[in-house]
């Protein structure tokens, strides 16, 4: 084990990409760095499969993502690197909720996702850096 030192910046950087706590500081530097994942794997890979990456957000596999729009709900769920819905995969929130809405949405605040191994639901821009 090695021990580096960052600054405050980087710290922020690196924290704001974990998902989750079980998410670590390394796991974050692997993935940004492209480099394959540990036996010590993070809670998007004991899920069996890629997480999704939009815009900066790393969604593990298995997230699932909710919406009511017009009084009905939807649902869809992270496979494989990409948001599935209704069978179709989409590569960003807003042309999931476009899919849905049939109208100009912002997805970043159309849906709620609920992580792996968490119990409660969050607006999904809510993750995103400010």
């Amino acid at each position: 084990m090695y021990t580096i030192e960052v600054d405050f910046d980087v710290f922020k950087e690196i924290t704001n990409h974990r998902i989750t706590e079980d998410v670590t500081p390394n796991d974050v530097l692997r993935e940004l760095f492209g480099l394959p994942r540990t036996k010590n794997e993070n809670i998007s890979s004991q899920s069996g499969g890629r997480p999704w990456v939009t815009k900066g957000v790393s969604f593990p596999n298995g997230t699932e993502f909710r919406a009511t729009y017009k009084g009905l709900s939807y649902n869809g769920v992270v496979k494989d690197g990409g948001l599935v819905l209704n069978g179709e995969r989409f590569s960003s929130p807003s042309s999931a909720a476009v899919s849905i809405t049939k109208n100009a949405v912002n997805g970043w605040i159309f849906w709620e996702c609920k992580i792996p191994g968490q119990d409660r639901w969050i607006l999904i821009n809510s993750l995103r850096k400010t």
